[in-house]
């Protein structure tokens, strides 16, 4: 007699090729190949090579902190505080250079602050037990407001024009410095995440932080760090800015922690920790990156590019569980 049972399938019985196709970093890649098709549609200037490379300064910065980000928040920890560290440790540089500091020594003062600033937001979290939203939420005015104190109304000008390199740089034809350490970090990050103890330590963490530390991992130890490494990614992007740009002033960066957790939000990260991939984060930069780019293309204004990346967060957040909800399971 037949068993009218159905049982399901366990997910390490299913073929690797069906689990792939079904993942959301298979979506996220259809989508960046679908938002190409359609920019090469909006503008015919867009294929053009020096005009992709352009399109790349839309997401590198911020993609270089969400790597970071994406630990941390897989850790279940969260920094708010990412884009005031860089107006931070732009204001130090500029100060720097105005006494006639050199590029190396630019450079250095400028991943110092930024490591010195989550080496802060650390203490606040792993040391003294503080919630690391408000924690963070707390130091973004505190960065920012020193460096309005400092500047004001002003700007900090007269780089050195070697510093230039590292925003406007090429390394190779149309590959910009800031795409190429853009991969490099890539592939670091995702060695880090996914082929070390370290980050099989964060999945721990991020899915129980109890049962992590009762298994001997040193849950504070691995959150200090996480909260180093965002701190130095943020200083990192504050040196590529900062040539970029030229110059600097006390609004530079705003909104960019926003754009950030959108960017790690929707690259499959969870939330509420304990679930990412690093292949998701660089899938989801591209995502963001293009979209801006085609909108510029288009001349939308870019206030309606921040409403859009608004609700873009709120809805990758939300449609998971819209879907759970709505959605009968099968099983």
């Amino acid at each position: 007699m037949n068993n009218p049972i159905k049982t399901a399938i366990p997910d390490r019985l299913h073929s690797p090729l069906s689990t792939m196709v079904k993942s959301w970093e298979s979506l996220l890649l259809l989508v960046v190949v679908g938002i190409f098709i359609l920019n090469s549609f909006a503008s015919p200037y867009f294929l053009d090579a020096w005009n992709l490379s352009d399109a790349t300064f839309n997401f590198t910065e911020k993609a270089m902190i969400a790597f970071a980000m994406a630990l941390l928040i897989i850790s279940g920890e969260i920094d708010l505080s990412v884009a005031s560290i860089i107006a931070l440790a732009s204001t130090a540089m500029g100060a720097a250079a105005q006494f006639g500091a050199g590029t190396t020594e630019i450079v250095l003062v400028g991943l110092t602050v930024g490591l010195s600033c989550g080496a802060f937001n650390a203490v606040l979290v792993t040391v003294m037990g503080l919630p690391s939203i408000v924690v963070t939420i707390g130091t973004m005015s505190l960065f920012r407001g020193i460096s309005y104190i400092v500047l004001g109304d002003g700007a900090y000008r007269g780089y050195p024009e070697s510093f230039a390199f590292f925003g406007q740089g090429y390394v190779a034809w149309v590959i910009s410095f800031e795409l190429a350490l853009f991969a490099v970090l890539a592939v670091i990050y995702g060695i880090l995440l996914h082929k070390t103890n370290f980050g099989r330590a964060i999945y721990t963490i991020g899915n129980n932080p109890v049962a992590a530390l009762f298994s001997g991992i040193r849950v504070q130890r691995v959150k200090f760090t996480l909260f180093l490494l965002t701190g130095l990614m943020s200083g990192v992007a504050a040196v590529c800015l900062t040539s970029r740009l030229g110059s600097t002033r006390p609004s530079i960066g705003v909104g960019m922690e926003l754009e950030v957790v959108t960017m790690v939000v929707l690259g499959g990260v969870n939330i509420l920790g304990g679930g990412g991939t690093i292949v998701g984060v660089v899938l989801a930069a591209f995502v963001m990156g293009l979209m801006t780019f085609g909108l510029g293309l288009l001349n939308v204004p870019g206030i309606v590019m921040s409403i859009f990346i608004g609700l873009l967060l709120i809805g990758v957040i939300a449609l998971p569980r819209l879907w759970v909800r709505f959605v009968p399971s099968k099983i």
